[in-house]
């Protein structure tokens, strides 16, 4: 993959705390040679009181291209850009970061992108729905901007956190020409229903929602990546649901990292 790696490879970086358990490095990497890219995908573990040192210096270096941002960076991130699309504006996150020839950054926030993305790859075309979406945290907030670009006819939604709940929905008013609504677990009258909770990771954990209330045709997605089939996908496909993963979005969020990158 990488025989020609040399000194001239560009550099983007992945910053995370902890760091250990991303995939991205090999993927990104795999997937921006793929495309004619000489560029690597590097990890580093920062903490939090050291991102803005790390940004500093990063931009100080010319062979670098940008960061990548995950757990639990992206809102500071977000912060430390002097550009950011309007979606990561709205949200106050980003998880990708370009660094500018005049060493500025400028921030995207494509996890919402990417799960859009992976939904219309199953088929699942987000314009029109009716959409229920349980949890207000970064990935609920990124998909639920995702799919007000998308134009879902209606968004619901729920999260224990009423006051995050709120929170999200105030920046929704603000961005898009979807009034968001209050939702809850009973799915009954919607046929996008989405879990972008950690509801699932743990055994005996309950499902997000009420899979009995699901209608017929309804698709079921779901954030968690381990276990592979979470139980609100494996009650889905029990009703005979289309479905996603968490790995269909994280397919996804790669493919539109990528593109990020290679934009001119």
């Amino acid at each position: 993959m990488l025989e020609n790696y040399s000194g001239a490879t560009r550099v983007i970086f992945i910053v995370g705390d902890p760091i250990a358990q991303v995939k991205s490095p090999h993927g990104v990497t795999e997937a921006l040679v793929a495309r004619g890219a000489d560029t690597i995908v590097v990890p580093a573990h920062v903490k939090a009181v050291d991102l803005p040192a790390f940004f500093d210096v990063a931009a100080r270096m010319p062979n670098v291209d940008g960061i990548i941002v995950t757990v639990p960076h992206k809102f500071d991130a977000a912060r430390l850009c002097s550009g950011l699309t309007a979606a990561a504006a709205s949200i106050g996150a980003a998880n990708v970061t370009r660094r500018g020839p005049d060493g500025r950054w400028f921030g995207h926030m494509c996890d919402g992108d990417g799960y859009v993305a992976g939904l219309r790859k199953l088929g699942c075309e987000p314009r029109g729905r009716r959409a229920l979406l349980v949890g207000a945290g970064g990935a609920g907030s990124a998909i639920a901007h995702a799919l007000v670009d998308a134009g879902v006819a209606r968004l619901a939604l729920h999260d224990a956190d009423e006051v995050r709940r709120e929170a999200l929905a105030a920046k929704l008013r603000a961005y898009g020409p979807v009034v968001p609504e209050v939702g809850s677990p009973d799915p009954a009258g919607f046929d996008l229903v989405i879990n972008a909770t950690p509801m699932g990771m743990r055994e005996g954990d309950a499902l997000p929602v009420q899979a009995e209330r699901l209608a017929p045709g309804t698709f079921v997605g779901c954030v968690v990546t381990k276990p592979a089939v979470p139980p609100l996908i494996e009650a889905a496909r029990a009703r005979g649901l289309p479905t996603m993963t968490g790995a269909g979005m994280f397919e996804a969020v790669c493919e539109r990292i990528v593109e990020f990158y290679l934009e001119k």
